[in-house]
């Protein structure tokens, strides 16, 4: 792979990263609850995704999930319905002003673990990020050449920039917090949540043969 291959990369991913999906979502409302520095464990959830994802897909699972209706529609009702959790939950809170909301007591929704799980499963529960990654990788990938160090590369490249993102989503949320009221903080809880359930009903909607 040459510098022109790992720009154009670069440039596609950003792209396809900035538009807000599920894990920029949870960074967006990490940050208005739980402030930037403790959103980054929900970001670094993310990003142990992308590389398990570009993994799975270098060892051949994207293909497997392309070819097997029984394990795509698995995949994809398990992310149907953890996305439409996450989204009824957003939709129920008191607010991202609610001072309840930023204890992380053991098992609470602001721990450590429950942010780093919460962006992990959402990401390796949705089978459109192993077919994209199974029809985007592979044109940056030069057959003649070692393909692992490029799966590498490219993973590097993907993680960096979905960080970045998910980061500037959180500043925005953190931010967001305290300049809005407390019917504003509601409001952007409860734009979230009916945008992750609008994301699980596409996700429910989405068809193997489309991908």
């Amino acid at each position: 792979m040459n510098s022109l291959t790992l720009l154009a990369f670069a440039l596609v991913a950003f792209v396809g990263i900035a538009t807000p999906g599920p894990t920029v979502l949870l960074a967006l409302t990490n940050g208005s609850r739980y402030g930037v520095s403790r959103a980054c464990y929900g970001m670094a959830g993310a990003v142990v995704s992308d590389f398990i994802l570009i993994g799975a897909v270098a060892l051949g699972l994207g293909a497997l999930l392309a070819a097997s209706e029984f394990w795509f529609s698995l995949v994809k009702w398990l992310g149907v319905g953890y996305l439409a959790y996450l989204g009824i939950m957003l939709l129920r809170s008191k607010g991202t002003l609610d001072p309840s909301l930023h204890a992380a007591t053991d098992g609470g929704p602001g721990t450590p673990r429950s942010l780093f799980l919460k962006s992990l499963l959402v990401a390796i529960t949705n089978p459109k990020g192993y077919l994209f990654f199974s029809a985007f990788l592979p044109q940056f990938i030069v057959p003649t050449s070692p393909q692992v160090p490029q799966y590498v590369v490219l993973a590097l490249i993907f993680a960096s920039l979905d960080f970045l993102i998910m980061l500037a989503y959180a500043v925005l949320g953190s931010q967001a917090m305290r300049v809005l009221k407390r019917s504003g903080a509601l409001w952007l809880d409860r734009i979230c949540g009916a945008a992750l359930l609008t994301l699980a009903g596409s996700l429910a909607l989405y068809r193997r043969a489309s991908a």
